[in-house]
């Protein structure tokens, strides 16, 4: 190799094998990506495990996050519960009628169907009423498809939404409601 030409063309060569190694191992190992935030209620029962849907309801997603991080939802009671149909929770005040102090939520409507373990914005009337309130389905409620914004799916734990105190058949209202012991946000 005595010719500056093949030595440029060997140091070349070195080059595009050094760029290759570098280059091809961070295609080769993609970045991790981020987990699914999953909402973890604990109740007298055991843990219910609901992943949460930021692709489909982002909005609903965040606000479920952030008042579960600033502990919202610990202590809260499940104030309205209709055996075959839902338990409902998030409200403060354990009457149906509050919510948090951030401002309500527009609705994010989906296809997505109320099979049992879906869970939905509680809401007034009003489609963009959401603040901090939500339903967990026992059974099939296609009634509700695309009238409530679907934000999460029980994954685990359907089994302790199933023993969740029943209230009267009709409004669901109750004496000494179960309660959620605490809530966390996990990424899996």
């Amino acid at each position: 190799m005595n010719s500056p030409l093949k030595r440029a063309g060997a140091i070349f060569g070195i080059l595009v094998i050094i760029a290759a190694a570098v280059f091809g191992a961070s295609l080769a190992a993609p970045a991790k990506a981020a987990g699914s935030p999953h909402l973890i209620l604990t109740l007298k029962d055991g843990d219910v495990d609901i992943q949460l849907l930021p692709d489909v309801a982002p909005k609903h997603v965040e606000r479920i996050v952030t008042l579960t991080n600033q502990g919202f939802y610990n202590g809260l009671t499940f104030h309205r519960v209709i055996d075959g149909f839902m338990a409902q929770t998030g409200d403060p005040t354990g009457t149906g009628m509050g919510g948090s102090k951030l401002p309500d939520v527009q609705a994010e409507f989906s296809n997505i169907h109320y099979d049992p373990g879906t869970v939905g914005a509680a809401r007034s009337q009003d489609p963009n009423s959401f603040n901090s309130q939500f339903f967990i389905t026992f059974a099939d409620a296609g009634f509700l498809d695309g009238q409530y914004t679907v934000f999460g799916k029980v994954v685990a734990g359907m089994d302790v939404v199933n023993k969740i105190k029943k209230g009267d058949p009709q409004s669901g209202e109750m004496q000494d409601p179960d309660k959620i012991i605490s809530a966390k946000i996990v990424d899996k």
